[in-house]
């Protein structure tokens, strides 16, 4: 396989760990945007679209959220295959005109949303049954200290914390919205506040609230980069039953005892799980879970009410 990388950041560098742990054959080729750039063994650095001649099998794009938008439009025409890093685009400008161009060329998309891959989010989707137990609420809460996520660089100058290259925490913990609404299904309403209220002193927003109205229950999500003590976890309000997923320590309580565990499992796991669903695709000429379409669909709610 020809795979081209475009954006070789840490993320990119977790999908190349990795493909090179599903042991296929395959040349890897990174768009690079600097003459001097940091070689990586095994990637070939390309400079330019006259080098894209090269027949891929399909592309990462793993950079800044901002480009984006781009990088979609300008693979759009060649009909190669798309992996594009969550959320897809930072903006709800112009998405409708991006989706028609992708529907007209027939492109398969998907937008890596690595937490499906998680085992307590594939419980949770093979098990949860709504005859069966009636849910009345839903909280999902992601905290974090963003300085903590690249300890060797300044985080106020990484995407995250910059509003024009598709940061805030919004965006940048997608995957919240991504899993509660692949579980559950798009709500009937939302609402949202969005702030900076922390002393990062970064102008992408440091806080989310969300409020999502399903027909019989509500779910709220909450987000934030400045919780020191990271917690990422869903809590699930039965009437008869509490269930509490915690996607840091892979566990899901019911009511404090312990439903399911998977003790060995890594969240490097989740980019192999990932991948190797994608490729598989692409072999059985199926098309991936959660492409663009799909994904707007969830966008049009984070972004709703963004100012």
């Amino acid at each position: 396989m020809n795979i081209l990388i475009v954006g070789l950041g840490t993320i990119a560098k977790k999908h190349i760990e990795a493909l090179r742990l599903l042991n296929i054959e395959a040349n890897l080729y990174a768009l690079r945007s600097t003459k001097n750039p940091t070689n990586i063994l095994g990637v070939k650095n390309i400079y330019s679209n006259e080098q894209l001649s090269i027949q891929f099998d399909f592309v990462i794009i793993s950079n800044p959220t901002h480009l984006h938008y781009k990088i979609i439009k300008n693979f759009a025409t060649h009909g190669t295959p798309l992996f594009i890093e969550k959320p897809f685009v930072h903006t709800l400008d112009n998405i409708d005109n991006l989706l028609k161009l992708v529907k007209k060329n027939n492109l398969i998309t998907y937008v890596a949303c690595n937490l499906r891959f998680h085992p307590c989010i594939i419980y949770l989707k093979n098990k949860l049954d709504f005859k069966f137990s009636k849910i009345n609420e839903v909280n999902v809460y992601c905290g974090s200290y963003l300085p903590d996520w690249r300890p060797s660089k300044d985080f106020r100058a990484t995407y995250s914390a910059n509003k024009k290259m598709g940061g805030g925490v919004h965006l940048d913990l997608f995957h919240e919205f991504d899993y509660t609404t692949w579980l559950f299904g798009l709500p009937k309403k939302s609402k949202s506040v969005l702030r900076n209220v922390s002393s990062l002193n970064i102008d992408a927003f440091d806080y989310a609230n969300y409020i999502l109205e399903y027909d019989s229950f509500t779910t709220s999500i909450i987000l934030n980069y400045f919780r020191k003590k990271p917690k990422r976890e869903i809590e699930i309000v039965f009437e008869d039953k509490t269930w509490t997923i915690d996607l840091i320590h892979h566990t899901i309580k019911d009511d404090g005892i312990i439903l399911f565990e998977a003790s060995e499992f890594k969240i490097e796991d989740t980019y192999y799980l990932q991948l190797n669903y994608f490729i598989n695709c692409l072999k059985q000429s199926k098309l991936p879970m959660n492409d663009i379409k799909e994904s707007s669909e969830i966008l049009k709610i984070v972004l709703k009410n963004e100012k």
